[in-house]
């Protein structure tokens, strides 16, 4: 995610205002008390379930043709468990439950918190492969960007599901340490065009209605997943050794947008470059008609703001920035995925610094005077956000306020000082190995840190432990005249 300035503005504007979620669930009876489970993440312990681990997702969805009334939807999970359970636990909110079966049979089902807690008829063993199907509404109305899922755009729908919100549009395991495969369907009217995550795998029309399907050949978090239904035109090209590209735009502006669009495959060179092949089945950016103060890099579709390719005020350079940023997060950050949330410095430092990288190489805008301004800056950014590794917790409503400065420039800070130690040479081989070592998967920061040690041929415990997890900015290997400013004094009450 990159939160993007409005030209004008003071601050950046997001979608992403949180307000309490008004769970509307038809319980069934349950048979004993329900509770609202969680992974145990530090800065969302209630995200996440724990006793079982999803395979797969098949999502269903219809759409009205219209913004205000709710979509219907069936969710089908299949998944095998990890330990006994007599109860399900997943995390749904924003969307009314019609019927749950388990492996095929009706189940008892009730809420608890954002959790949606379902009873089967007979308690699941370890180990056992267990299919869960949902059927329930997804709603963009009340959502609307302010608590994340679903983004009401001017001709339809997209999604915005990062940090926490995959669970306001479907019923999930939502935590970036459970991916899973999916296959997505969506059901429009004639005249508009759904696109999903992955390759088309078929349409179906019908009585004044088409039906899309998608699929990923890759696993994926929920934080990721992406739907966009629109009038849209869907613009095909390739990229590097045949990969197929395809760009979601609104059709009246495929003309107007087709400079950015063709740029994309010498950036995805670019990154191939740096870090290796892509790493998924397919790659293209998503236009919405959206005022959402950030770009998403959800998977094989990033989504923008179409805004940020057709207002004057954002420079050529700066525009290409954002485009590599959330490309660059297809391997750091979605082929890699964060174990936890505060593992998030992963992704968005790793996409800010080939963000500068490409603007250093393409645009002459050089490294070293970005992370100079934002050594300068560190000391302020650990003081309100913590340090890189270790971010404060979300403020409260405020979900994605866990996205500041120090995940960003100050993340990438630490990534400079990095290459300061241990030398180029060892930093670039260190990248390449990350994203080769960890594809599809999920890794930590501590994982990061012990392979670096390897790569450099030197333990670097001390030297990560200072800068991830210091609250004061450590002395730059190689730049000993660069100075922190040190955040204001708070003033006491009179």
């Amino acid at each position: 995610m990159l939160l993007t300035p409005r030209p004008g503005a003071r601050r950046v504007t997001t979608a992403l205002l949180a307000s309490a979620v008004s769970v509307c669930l038809l319980a069934a009876s349950a048979p004993s008390p329900a509770a609202p489970l969680g992974v145990g993440d530090r800065l969302f312990p209630h995200l996440g379930n724990p006793g079982y681990d999803v395979a797969s997702y098949d999502l269903a969805f219809t759409y009205p043709g219209s913004n205000d009334k709710p979509l219907t939807a069936v969710t089908t999970i299949a998944a095998r468990t990890t330990a006994p359970l007599e109860r399900i636990n997943l995390d749904f909110a924003h969307g009314t439950v019609r019927g749950v079966e388990v492996d095929g049979v009706p189940a008892a089902f009730t809420s608890a918190g954002e959790d949606l807690v379902i009873t089967p008829q007979e308690p699941l063993p370890a180990g056992s492969a267990v299919r869960v199907t949902v059927r329930h509404t997804s709603d963009p109305v009340s959502a609307d960007g302010r608590d994340g899922g679903w983004v009401r755009t001017r001709d339809g729908l997209a999604m915005a599901n990062q940090a926490d919100a995959a669970h306001l549009v479907f019923p999930c395991n939502d935590h970036p340490s459970d991916k899973a495969m999916f296959t997505i369907r969506v059901t429009a009217p004639e005249g508009y065009t759904a696109v999903a995550n992955g390759l088309p795998a078929g349409t179906d029309r019908r009585a004044g209605a088409t039906t899309w399907t998608y699929r990923t050949e890759h696993p994926m978090a929920t934080e990721l997943a992406q739907v966009s239904v629109g009038r849209s035109t869907v613009v095909h090209r390739s990229g590097p050794h045949g990969l197929p590209l395809r760009d979601v735009v609104p059709t009246e502006d495929r003309d107007r947008l087709e400079p950015w669009l063709k740029r994309t495959p010498g950036q995805i060179a670019w990154m191939e470059e740096k870090v290796g092949r892509y790493p998924f089945e397919t790659y293209g950016l998503l236009m919405a008609e959206a005022q959402t103060g950030f770009e998403l890099e959800t998977q094989t579709l990033s989504l923008f703001e179409k805004d940020v390719f057709t207002e004057p005020a954002y420079p050529k350079w700066y525009v290409e920035s954002i485009m590599v940023h959330e490309l660059s997060h297809q391997w750091f950050g979605d082929s890699v995925s964060p174990r936890t949330w505060s593992d998030l410095w992963l992704n968005e430092g790793h996409a800010t610094w080939y963000e500068a990288l490409y603007s250093e190489e393409k645009a002459d805008r050089p490294m070293e005077t970005r992370m100079k301004a934002a050594y300068r800056a560190s000391d302020s950014w650990r003081a309100t956000g913590g340090p890189p590794a270790a971010p404060k917790g979300p403020k409260p409503g405020q979900k994605i306020s866990i996205f500041r400065p120090n995940v960003y420039d100050g993340a990438a800070l630490v990534l400079y000082a990095l290459r300061q130690e241990i030398g180029r040479p060892a930093f670039e081989r260190l990248e390449r190995t990350w994203v080769a070592l960890h594809q599809d998967g999920t890794a930590s920061t501590s994982d990061f840190v012990r392979l670096a040690s390897t790569m450099s041929g030197r333990d670097l415990g001390g030297f990560f432990a200072a800068w991830l997890y210091d609250t004061k900015t450590p002395p730059m290997p190689g730049h000993p005249d660069w100075k922190s400013d040190a955040p204001p004094a708070r003033q006491g009450r009179r």
